[in-house]
């Protein structure tokens, strides 16, 4: 009988890492995660996606993960890998990158099938941005985040987070500063949820359309999820980031039990 062999392993750094992002959700604001991540499924592979609101929903990812148990590798902007010193540190921490734009996204999404292969937890925002959609409901994704649960044939875990666009600004570093402040002294309550785990077994990757389609489940299993951590705040979020744009060119159409 063969010995199964163990998955990728998250270095001590990432782990470490992911204590202080704790701490420094704790300092800022209130951190309450619902939901879980099946014990089966903490060490992958498996596939998070979230959604993405401000640009402090790495750090709030990586504390409410750890209450879970779980240390996912992130894909995220080339520009961070581009910069001297934490560029080093992510890759160390095993992150995934994606140059936005470039012919190179494509290597992205490979790089992130072998991390899945390999037994790792894959962090994805299948939006492709922080989301402008007016409401702050996730917006139509791009389809990388389904096409690369079919290529795995990995589980889909939705994410949903609500209250870290009360800490930075969409335009952070600009007002940084008076924000971060302003969340020193009120502490915002900031909501994770881990949905239940979605399959895509029976959509072929070569079947047209099939990516599309993948892509709105999951949007639409986001979206559910997020709606018990908001209930109060159905169309508009009660805090207003006057810097935020808004787009409706890739609104999503919400479930109708929303």
């Amino acid at each position: 009988m063969d010995t199964p062999r163990p998955g990728w392993q998250p270095p001590l750094f990432w782990r470490a890492a992911q204590l202080l992002a704790r701490l420094v959700v704790a300092l800022f604001a209130r951190l309450e995660v619902s939901g879980d991540v099946p014990a089966h499924l903490r060490r992958g592979p498996l596939i998070l996606a979230a959604n993405h609101i401000s640009p402090f929903d790495p750090i709030v990812l990586g504390a409410a993960c750890r209450a879970r148990g779980v240390s996912p590798r992130f894909m995220a902007t080339g520009g961070l890998f581009r910069t001297p010193g934490l560029g080093a540190l992510m890759r160390h921490a095993g992150h995934l990158r994606v140059d936005r734009g470039s012919t190179a996204v494509r290597q992205a999404l490979d790089d992130a099938a072998v991390a899945v292969a390999a037994g790792s937890v894959v962090l994805v925002y299948p939006e492709g941005r922080i989301g402008l959609d007016p409401g702050m409901w996730p917006e139509r994704g791009k389809t990388g985040t389904a096409r690369l649960a079919m290529a795995c044939d990995a589980p889909v875990v939705p994410v949903a987070q609500w209250g870290s666009h009360e800490v930075l600004p969409y335009r952070a570093p600009r007002g940084m500063l008076r924000a971060l402040a302003r969340a020193l002294v009120r502490r915002p309550v900031i909501r994770v949820r881990f949905g239940a785990p979605l399959h895509l077994h029976d959509l072929s990757p070569a079947a047209p359309g099939a990516a599309r389609r993948g892509t709105d489940r999951i949007i639409d299993e986001i979206t559910d999820t997020l709606v018990p951590l908001r209930p109060d705040e159905p169309d508009r979020p009660r805090h207003v980031d006057p810097g935020r744009p808004v787009d409706t060119s890739r609104v999503h159409r919400r479930p109708t039990s929303a």
